[in-house]
């Protein structure tokens, strides 16, 4: 059964930093393309960023520059660093993997094949 378990969510004060990580397991994973998105209070899910099997990276263009995603395929785990954070950046961010050892174009929820439940960020002004 396939499980991705988000973990590194909390509360900080604009301008700090967090590390989340998603902890795969129940696949190879490293055969897949994997991605963060996020969905702050009344507003729909949006794509953070993608990483593919070879590590080829993709962000959304307002975050590029603030927040990093990286993968360690032997410990199974996914990682998304985000600096400089804004109160805008709050929203329960959402670990997802696509079946594919390329990512799609785009970084889309309907690419997704399966998905965590979420932690949630908190940043205070």
């Amino acid at each position: 059964q396939v499980q991705l378990v988000e973990s590194g969510g909390g509360s900080v004060q604009a301008g700090g930093s967090l590390r989340l990580s998603c902890a795969v397991s129940g696949y190879t994973y490293n055969y897949y393309c994997m991605a963060w998105f996020r969905q702050a209070p009344g507003k729909e899910r949006e794509g953070v960023a993608t990483i593919d099997s070879e590590g080829s990276t993709d962000y959304a263009h307002s975050l590029k520059g603030r927040f990093t995603i990286s993968r360690d395929d032997a410990k199974s785990t996914l990682y998304l660093q985000m600096n400089s954070l804004k109160p805008e950046d709050t929203a329960v961010y959402y670990c997802a993997a696509e079946f594919s050892i390329h990512c799609s174009p785009g970084i889309s929820d309907r690419n997704m094949d399966y998905w965590g439940k979420g932690t949630l960020v908190t940043i205070s002004s």
